[in-house]
């Protein structure tokens, strides 16, 4: 599914506007989700480290 697709389908169900709802940064689920804004974080132990990019995971 396309962006524009997954905007008008969400925007369709809440009765918001298509650009709104491209604002608030809708994306299709994924098994592993994907960090836009930074990179991404784990879990180890009791704290949170911030994962050093890869080519599977620098987008």
């Amino acid at each position: 599914m396309k962006q524009r697709e997954l905007n008008r389908e969400v925007a369709k169900a809440t009765g918001e506007t298509v650009a709104t709802i491209d604002q608030l940064g809708f994306v299709p689920l994924e098994a592993i989700p994907y960090e836009r804004d930074r990179d991404p974080l784990a879990a180890r132990g009791e704290r949170l480290v911030q994962i050093a990019p890869t080519a599977s995971n620098s987008g």
